[in-house]
């Protein structure tokens, strides 16, 4: 048995998913694993069936009809999670641009350290990114101080989708009422942890752009990140 559940969502990773599934499964600590899948054609999902018998109840599986956005695969993933008795929650991306070596950095800093939240942040040293192309790494960068200059939440990663979260914080917030689904979901879930004073530790990560695959980054992503934050900080000062 394990406390510590890593959700991965997933669509067209067919050529990532064994491997991040396996380098999780090698980590000292032992992790369990959830692939939320969103009927990816290349046939992900039927992938991650073909390896469950070898890590039987250790290996989950939640398959959705359709792509309707990151932020409502994490909160099905968190849904599920809390149904049963994992006492931390990961989000971690399949793609290797997250290191799974790094979920037991995630893990002490909320078990050992106090955290209630832990995010594996580019930022927080200098800029901790490999093989992005400059044009991303400022659309990024700037992404995150924008938020920081609107909400005056002091996390310097906003954007990070590489996050640890106490099973309290998601039993706290209201899933129900998390509004966005794509780039704006991970800001939206650290500023309401924010907001109900939970502690967000961040932990210096380098982030590797991934080698196999298409990133799932678009326009309409970053222009709900753009405006929902605005939306984000109205709205808080009226839920006063």
């Amino acid at each position: 048995m394990s406390d510590a559940l890593v959700i991965i969502p997933t669509y067209n990773e067919i050529e990532n998913i064994e491997a991040i599934i396996r380098t999780v499964f090698s980590q000292e600590k032992v992790f369990h694993v959830l692939v939320v899948d969103d009927n990816s054609p290349d046939k992900t999902a039927q992938k991650v069936e073909g390896l469950q018998n070898e890590f039987e109840d250790q290996l989950f599986l939640l398959k959705r009809d359709k792509k309707n956005g990151l932020g409502l695969a994490y909160i099905a993933g968190f849904e599920w999670a809390l149904k049963q008795s994992y006492g931390y929650i990961f989000e971690m991306d399949a793609d290797f641009s997250h290191n799974p070596k790094d979920l037991i950095r995630l893990y002490n800093a909320c078990a050992i350290d106090g955290a209630d939240v832990s995010v594996g942040s580019r930022y927080v040293k200098g800029i901790t990114v490999v093989n992005w192309p400059m044009s991303r790494i400022l659309l990024s960068y700037g992404a995150s101080r924008y938020v920081r200059l609107v909400t005056r939440m002091k996390v310097k990663d906003s954007t990070a989708g590489f996050v640890c979260y106490k099973r309290e914080v998601l039993k706290v917030l209201d899933l129900t009422k998390i509004k966005f689904v794509g780039y704006a979901f991970q800001i939206e879930m650290k500023f309401k942890a924010h907001k109900k004073g939970f502690k967000i530790m961040e932990i210096p990560v380098i982030f590797k752009d991934r080698v196999k695959g298409k990133s799932k980054m678009s326009g309409s992503i970053i222009s709900e990140a753009i405006f929902g934050v605005i939306n984000l900080k109205l709205k808080s000062l009226f839920d006063k």
